[in-house]
């Protein structure tokens, strides 16, 4: 079985991912996860098993300068326990992605330092929810900085130094510019941490000329047998950008690392179809696609008329 997921806001239902309130109106992280409660009840209802939480649920919970804003954390408690308990009772997957600041690769110490911060304050969260080891943090290799080997190097030593409950919930994706599904299996030998393939990563940058099969098996055996994979799914967009100028606007190809408002359903029939030819373990598939649930949803209609054999399988 493959569990279909969308990643934290969605369209189908005018609710909110987190309290994205300024600091002068006392944000909380009570709020956000109010917010998320109403989402994962959405989400049950349309039988979607597969959520990534926004990765601002706790507003300025790090700045040096607003310390009413560290306990966060702490005050919510109940409140964490509550939304755990909800996603296990649904039976929905939870996983976060934190901002592209976050770089264990930099050369600056303070960056470093506050990427460690940034961290242990998501694996707190899941920790407080009482999730297991399978709501996972995904992050980036980071910058190049000059030099992408000495940055692989960096984040192998930092990644290493990551608080225990940390490095536990760590798990790598490669990018589309910078850092290749080989420089994160490079690192993955090194250290241990879970690859998530990303499928339009690998068509932007895919130096070694992997097949998606090849690239599918080496992800997955990077996971323990007892953690689920997961991989990012998306397809590239094909509408036209609007760019303003001086002189008015102009019509220009989009970038091929645009995501798709829906998606290619048989780029996701190609897929599964590898993964079932070459008997692979099963995985969740986060959908990344601009129309977040409602991509999901009309994928799946999709997957019923062009791959009836297949639609079971998918959750």
């Amino acid at each position: 079985m493959y569990r279909l997921g969308v990643p934290v806001k969605v369209l189908g239902a005018p609710l909110r991912s987190h309290d994205s309130r300024r600091w002068q109106h006392a944000p909380h992280l009570s709020v956000s996860l109010a917010y998320v409660r109403d989402i994962l009840a959405y989400l049950h209802s349309r039988e979607i098993r597969f959520y990534r939480l926004a990765g601002q649920l706790a507003p300025y919970i790090t700045h040096p300068d607003l310390p009413a804003f560290h306990r966060q954390i702490e005050e919510c408690s109940t409140e964490l326990a509550a939304t755990g308990d909800l996603a296990r009772q649904c039976g929905i997957r939870l996983t976060v992605h934190p901002a592209h600041y976050i770089q264990l690769s930099a050369p600056d110490l303070h960056r470093i330092q506050r990427a460690v911060q940034e961290l242990d304050v998501l694996a707190a969260l899941l920790e407080a929810m009482g999730l297991d080891d399978d709501s996972v943090i995904v992050v980036h290799v980071g910058g190049v900085y000059g030099d992408a080997a000495a940055g692989r190097e960096r984040f192998v030593r930092h990644f290493l130094d990551l608080p225990d409950r940390v490095r536990r919930r760590v798990v790598l994706e490669h990018d589309d510019r910078r850092y290749s599904l080989d420089d994160a299996l490079w690192i993955h030998r090194r250290t241990g941490v879970p690859v998530v393939l990303d499928t339009l990563h690998l068509r932007c940058l895919n130096p070694s000329g992997r097949t998606l099969a090849e690239a599918l098996a080496a992800a997955l055996a990077t996971w323990p047998g007892h953690r689920r994979p997961k991989l990012h799914f998306s397809t590239t967009r094909t509408r036209a950008r609007t760019v303003r100028h001086r002189g008015g606007e102009r019509l220009q190809a989009p970038l091929p690392n645009q995501h798709s408002d829906f998606l290619d359903p048989f780029a996701f029939i190609d897929l599964l179809q590898v993964a079932q030819a070459h008997r692979l373990r099963p995985f969740d598939i986060m959908l990344e696609a601009k129309a977040k649930d409602l991509a999901l949803l009309r994928l799946r209609e999709q997957l019923a008329h062009f791959a009836p054999a297949l639609a079971p399988n998918v959750q």
